[in-house]
């Protein structure tokens, strides 16, 4: 028994883990307690902590960037083509946002910042008329779930979402409001077909969304606290910081004297650049010159962010934007990891979201008569097959990636829609805006090669000279 007692540290209840206390229960029970003031305490450090906004700003640039590509695969390349031009245009904001303010990258980015923040955001599906594809979206924050909502009648609703016995979500609650922005008391029940609640699931007991900054929280706050407080500290060592010395207390007079003494009190007294100040008679100064601790912040600093940065599956060098301390290797394997990170997040995006605003988009296209597909119905799992390119990813030293492709593509080791998607372009308009530019080189008489560079031509000036 006692060989079973060092099992695990872990496990242990001596000193080291006095303090630690931890119960097993399901992911609700824990989340729905600290759920809000999580979320509230995510938004107030995104607000106001610049540490907190690199990280979010780094997922926006890489997971959505400038947008992502969508690319029709139907048996009919016609057809792809139409339903691709139909699809950027819807993708402005007067088509695929209800407010008519965000295009469809912008709603995008949005998704990336509020499910990192908040931990979950809502897109509900409206369909109206607006003389084009009769189909948009509305996002919602995860606050305006009616979290009062109780179920009746054999209906089992949690925290404003209604559950079969399964935990499948059946409808969603959304508050509503009036036009001052005050909630009405009343909610509008949307069945979930409609709704996409976007959430990263940790637990299969999970059930509603928790910040995917709560392990980074606390840090980035000890950090923000530091940093003030060092700057309040290098702000007072820079100005010149005295002490006044009495040499007698009774410097201003004697007897009856002092009271009428005038002298010059330094209760309150505050000190400014370049203050100089009269003392009284008999008072000495005493120089204070704190040190400094500006250089040894910034290595504490550093390791904060490489830890904050870690915690969230991305760099120090990223989160963090210095690159002073890489080399070509360690540059090129951070890289390599940090896409691994942006491609689960792209990937999720495809799987919940972008895959299935695409199917809905297709069919009110279809039913509204803005594509003419007339067996779509019959073969709509055919129609309905697309790929989506995610935005391009620039390499460290371009030369080497660029003969790396080459020797994989004459190998047979990859396709050129790989290395096109890696750029986050489309293999097709590659060719096709090839054989345009070879086609117009060739009738303004540029020379080629056999591999279709360009050669140089040599002027009649210079066969003159030679």
């Amino acid at each position: 028994m006692k060989d079973l007692e060092r099992g695990y540290d872990a496990g242990g209840d001596d000193r080291l883990n006095a303090g630690w206390r931890a119960v097993n229960a399901s992911a609700e029970t824990v989340d729905k307690v600290y759920r809000d003031t999580i979320r509230a305490r995510s938004r107030d450090l995104e607000r106001n902590s610049d540490i907190l906004e690199s990280i979010l700003l780094a997922f926006e640039r890489n997971v959505v960037g400038t947008g992502f590509r969508l690319q029709a695969k139907t048996t009919n390349e016609e057809l792809d083509t139409k339903i691709e031009e139909l699809f950027k245009e819807w993708t402005r904001p007067k088509y695929c946002d209800v407010t008519q303010q965000q295009s469809f990258s912008e709603m995008c980015q949005m998704v990336v910042r509020r499910k990192r923040v908040d931990g979950a955001i809502i897109l509900v599906k409206r369909y109206m008329e607006n003389g084009f594809v009769p189909f948009t979206l509305q996002l919602f924050e995860v606050d305006d779930l009616d979290t009062m909502r109780t179920g009746g009648n054999a209906k089992r609703v949690v925290n404003g979402i209604e559950y079969n016995e399964y935990n499948q979500p059946i409808a969603y609650y959304l508050k509503k409001y009036d036009a001052y922005g005050n909630h009405t008391g009343v909610s509008e029940r949307l069945p979930a077909k409609d709704v996409i609640f976007l959430y990263k699931k940790k637990r299969p007991s999970q059930i509603r969304e928790i910040t995917e900054l709560s392990s980074t929280l606390p840090r980035i706050r000890d950090t923000n606290q530091y940093m003030e407080a060092v700057s309040v500290k290098e702000r007072v060592a820079a100005l010149l910081s005295v002490f006044i010395r009495r040499a007698s207390p009774d410097a201003g007079g004697i007897g009856r004297q002092a009271a009428g003494a005038k002298g010059m009190s330094y209760e309150g007294k505050s000190l400014t650049p370049g203050m100089i100040m009269e003392l009284n008679p008999g008072d000495d100064v005493s120089v204070v010159q704190p040190p400094a601790q500006g250089a040894s912040a910034a290595d504490f600093v550093r390791l904060q962010q490489r830890l904050t940065g870690s915690a969230q599956g991305i760099s120090y060098e990223v989160a963090a934007r210095d690159m002073s301390q890489v080399n070509y290797s360690s540059a090129r394997q951070g890289l390599l990891e940090d896409q691994k990170t942006y491609s689960m997040e792209q990937q999720s995006l495809k799987d919940h979201f972008l895959r299935d605003i695409y199917e809905e988009f297709l069919e009110a296209a279809v039913l509204s008569g803005q594509i003419d597909i007339p067996d779509f119905f019959k073969n709509k799992s055919m129609y309905l097959k697309h790929e989506w390119v995610a935005p391009g990813m620039k390499w460290i030293d371009p030369k080497k990636e660029a003969d790396a492709n080459k020797i994989q593509l004459e190998t047979n080791q990859t396709t050129l829609e790989v290395i096109a998607a890696s750029t986050g372009q489309d293999w097709r308009e590659i060719i096709d805006q090839r054989a345009l530019e070879i086609e117009y080189m060739r009738e303004k008489g540029v020379m080629l090669n056999e591999k279709g560079a360009i050669e140089a031509i040599e002027t009649e000036e210079t066969d003159d000279e030679s």
